[in-house]
């Protein structure tokens, strides 16, 4: 294997957006500044910086394969690669197997910027402080030059030493080593000769670096067989970010797509979706995993030779429905005040899209029918056991399987099958007593916490309603040297400690009740509430709600707590609504 040496100049200029783009299989570009600029120090250091793949595609071929550009200007608000204009190209072209975050970030780094978010929005170019000396630290992760990137060459206030910020990218502007040190003659005329050496020195070895030296070596990958370069991008991405399937499966739908752009319209959705609520993280491969769930007659794996042009077809065609389906069902639970804290496995969102799309009802989610309120809390009821029991945690892909076959084998889509789904997953609709104490060992803040709180309030209204977890007695009082004023010793200091983040004093109010309660203490909190706050709230019966009787407080609403558990069941009432069982 032989490989190709260019220097980073040419590439850069010559090569990038014009003869060489980027394959629909790879994925997008998740570099950040401190990536880059570690990129560019190893760079001046004279670290090799690995080697590069290129897929050679023949001109007559290129029609065949959708292309997209390199990222210039990066914008962490959309990310997208746009899909490269090859219209009029009349020559070879190649695309990138391997080594697009390090080009990417060549690009950015010397003729780009990076745009990111940080109380404000910064617009941000690479520069290096010509006055550092290029002394190797004793930290081997950090920095010998001084890249940053910063939105002007002004003076870093917080930074001591000497400074002189040269946008990296001017280097590209000269021809000669020379040239490019007498263009920061003027600006050095008031340092000192030492200073003015140094960053001579450095502005020499930048352009030798970038202009002379062939850092970049790549090997040309010329068969025009597709499974072979498939292949030839999984193992060259062994070592980097993890593959998903869904990058290779996108890279395979966008070629075989026939009306829609399979990159677009995934990358579009994903986002969609993200956005319902409070904002959810769902990937690509949530997507294509629904594409396959949702489309009849696919298997619901992610292989490769799954995806024929015949069943990418069907997905195409299928498209507009499963995009509905998820939806729906994200914006449903979402409703149910499930986010992307505590929906600890999304892929049990897919059952659900599967119901409504099965269901075929208009304006199921929005509806308010008794029936549909009733079919509604089911299935609220049902995924918060089922996350709870952990049910899609493993062998996930079998788990859906399972719960696939059950729904569509229903003869009458009325009411959410959640007893079969149950059965066949041999999960029971209630908690025993081993799960209820491991349920009542969860504190405030995890991804359990919310789910078990939400079963404490059947007769909640959750749909349009915003639910915060609160500390019953507020965390502000548990601090240790609010406790010594109040006058408690070690042993009970650390007694209360231990028990504030706890479950029982967890409780969900309403955005409004959260602002009124703020840091109130709980006994003078409690005598403005109404009539049904203690029942609603499982609050125990007690002589004082003072911080004194804390202990007493929490023993008390364990019972109470527990007590719930086990009454709870998909098969009882939900509320005042009773679902078949």
């Amino acid at each position: 294997m032989s490989y190709i040496p260019k220097t980073i100049s040419e590439v850069v200029t010559e090569y990038l957006n014009k003869t060489t783009f980027l394959p629909a299989i790879q994925r997008e570009y998740v570099w950040n500044t401190d990536a880059i600029e570690k990129l560019f120090d190893s760079i001046m250091c004279e670290y090799p910086i690995s080697t590069f793949l290129f897929w050679k595609i023949r001109e007559e071929n290129r029609n065949q394969w959708t292309a997209y550009e390199f990222i210039r200007d990066f914008n962490t608000d959309n990310p997208h690669n746009k899909e490269a204009n090859l219209a009029g190209v009349s020559h070879d072209i190649y695309l990138v197997l391997d080594g697009q975050q390090r080009l990417t970030s060549l690009l950015i780094g010397l003729k780009g910027s990076y745009k990111y978010f940080y109380y404000r929005w910064h617009k941000t170019k690479l520069y290096i402080n010509l006055l550092t000396s290029p002394i190797p630290p004793e930290n081997a992760q950090d920095l010998t030059y001084e890249f940053k990137f910063k939105p002007d060459n002004k003076a870093d206030q917080k930074n001591s030493n000497p400074q002189y910020w040269y946008l990296v990218g001017d280097i590209l502007n000269f021809e000669e080593a020379e040239d490019a040190k007498k263009s920061i003659k003027t600006d050095l005329a008031n340092f000192t000769e030492d200073q003015r050496d140094i960053a001579n020195s450095n502005i020499g070895k930048l352009f030798s670096r970038i202009h002379i030296a062939r850092t970049l070596n790549y090997y040309e990958e010329k068969s025009q067989n597709y499974d072979k370069v498939v292949e030839a991008f999984i193992r060259a991405n062994t070592g980097g970010i993890k593959l998903g399937y869904s990058d290779i499966l996108l890279s395979t739908a966008t070629a075989k797509w026939n009306k829609l752009n399979a990159r677009e319209e995934i990358h579009a959705f994903t986002d969609e979706i993200n956005s319902i609520g409070s904002g959810y993280s769902f990937e690509k491969d949530f997507v294509l995993k629904g594409c396959l769930y949702l489309t009849e007659n696919l298997p619901i794996q992610y292989k490769v030779q799954n995806f024929t042009r015949d069943n990418l077809a069907k997905i195409e065609d299928n498209w507009e429905i499963t995009k509905s389906c998820i939806e729906k069902a994200v914006k449903l639970v979402s409703k149910f005040g499930f986010n992307d804290k505590n929906l600890v496995s999304k892929g049990a969102l897919l059952p659900i899209a599967l119901y409504i799309k099965l269901l075929n009802k208009k304006n199921f989610i929005e509806s308010t029918a008794s029936t549909d309120v009733l079919n509604q809390l089911s299935i609220q009821r049902w995924l918060t056991i089922s996350l709870l029991k952990n049910a899609f945690g493993s062998s996930s892909d079998s788990t859906l399987k399972v719960v696939q076959d059950v729904i569509k084998d229903q003869t009458d889509y009325s009411v959410f099958p959640f007893e079969e789904i149950n059965k066949k997953l041999n999960i029971e609709s209630f908690f025993n007593d081993t799960e209820i104490e491991q349920l009542l060992s969860v504190n405030y803040g995890t991804k359990y916490s919310f789910l078990l709180l939400s079963l404490l309030y059947p007769d909640r209204d959750w749909k349009d309603n915003k639910y915060h977890e609160d500390h019953i007695f507020p965390k502000s009082e548990f601090t240790t040297s609010k406790l010594k004023q109040r006058g408690y010793d070690e042993k009970r200091i650390e007694e209360y400690k231990k028990c504030y983040n706890a479950l029982p004093n967890l409780q969900l109010l309403t955005d409004s009740e959260n602002l009124q309660k703020n840091a109130c203490e709980f006994d003078e909190w409690l005598v403005s509430r109404d009539s049904n706050y203690r029942s609603r709230h499982s609050i125990p019966d007690l002589e004082s709600y003072d911080f004194d009787h804390f202990t007493s407080f929490i023993q008390g609403r364990m019972e109470q707590i527990k007590s719930k558990l086990q009454q709870i069941t998909i098969g009882h009432k939900v509320g005042n609504l009773e679902i078949a069982g």
